[in-house]
């Protein structure tokens, strides 16, 4: 048995935010949801409770909802204007501020593992393309054709929205009926008192040119130090623009904040007003815990020492 702990050990993660579905109408995947968001978050729970770190937690949490085709993330990834699955992940340790990272990957299974294997296997903190790809395969990580990324429900939706586009091409980028961004992340607190965050997605649907998001970016879409953790969701052009994770853990080292009050002034008084929508998840030393959101609805868990699981999977609607 592992050593009693001063720590309120916990996890938090995320399955994104956003619109899911028209106003009055039924939630068929509620359920479905439910379950895979309290099957990752059983994941991580055991490996805190068992005494193992905050890092080994979020990546077993995220190594789940990469694999659910529900999610925006490994096998329910979205699809490029080119119409192939490239996604983004990083992970990053608050104990040590390490830190590792891919962008643009197309053939590894479970991004979050190439971003933890770069953070301790590697010299570097962000790979892309087909050279973290190269590394992933190297370092033994399971690599999938392509057909283990497509869903029938993202191929569909890519294709609406080329025919949509022909007819009357979009007057914003990225514009798109598809609203929910399904980005998953995670943030833990161990035994020990060390934090992570985790984040890992499949982009933007139908983006050009090689963009990448904020999830991939430290700093911006995931932070972790010895105050808090953070993983976001949401329009990563605004994510990045205002240092969004790395700003909340700024507030409550300098100014003093609270998680809960860092977290909401960069959601709700900074990004939304730039007209930037999303969310994010946002845990302290002390086990305290922030999902603030300017979407329709966040996707979250979290499973505190006693392994009780909250969920909240509400019906994200289309006004």
């Amino acid at each position: 048995m592992p050593p009693a702990s001063s720590f309120p050990y916990t996890l938090l993660l995320h399955g994104g935010s956003g619109r899911l579905q028209p106003a009055g109408t039924p939630f068929p995947q509620q359920a479905a949801y439910t379950h895979a968001l309290t099957e990752a978050a059983q994941a991580g729970y055991v490996v805190l409770a068992g005494g193992g770190n905050s890092v080994a937690a979020v990546e077993a949490s995220l190594r789940l909802l990469e694999d659910s085709p529900l999610f925006n993330a490994g096998r329910g990834s979205v699809f490029s204007h080119a119409g192939v699955n490239e996604m983004d992940a990083a992970l990053m340790d608050g104990a040590t501020l390490r830190a590792g990272a891919v962008a643009g990957v197309r053939t590894v299974r479970n991004p979050i593992s190439v971003a933890r294997a770069v953070m301790e296997r590697s010299a570097h903190v962000l790979l892309t393309g087909a050279g973290a790809d190269e590394f992933a395969a190297a370092v033994g990580l399971e690599t999938v054709p392509a057909a283990w990324f497509r869903t029938e429900e993202r191929w569909h939706q890519w294709q609406a929205l080329q025919q949509a586009n022909a007819l009357a091409p979009p007057t914003k980028p990225f514009d798109s009926p598809a609203s929910k961004y399904g980005t998953v992340g995670a943030v833990a607190l161990d035994q020990a008192g060390h934090l992570a965050a985790g984040t890992s997605t499949g982009g933007q649907l139908n983006k050009k040119y090689g963009r990448v998001g904020d999830s991939p970016l430290i700093g911006a879409g995931t932070y972790a130090n010895h105050v808090c953790a953070v993983s976001g969701t949401g329009h990563g052009e605004f994510f990045i623009r205002h240092a969004v994770a790395h700003d909340i853990a700024a507030l409550m080292e300098y100014r003093g904040l609270s998680v809960q009050q860092a977290a909401e002034l960069v959601v709700h008084h900074k990004v939304a007003p730039a007209g930037g929508k999303g969310g994010v998840i946002a845990l302290d030393l002390h086990g305290n815990v922030a999902m603030p959101y300017s979407t329709e609805g966040m996707f979250w868990a979290v499973v505190r020492a006693d392994g009780r699981i909250e969920t909240n999977v509400c019906p994200m609607v289309i006004e």
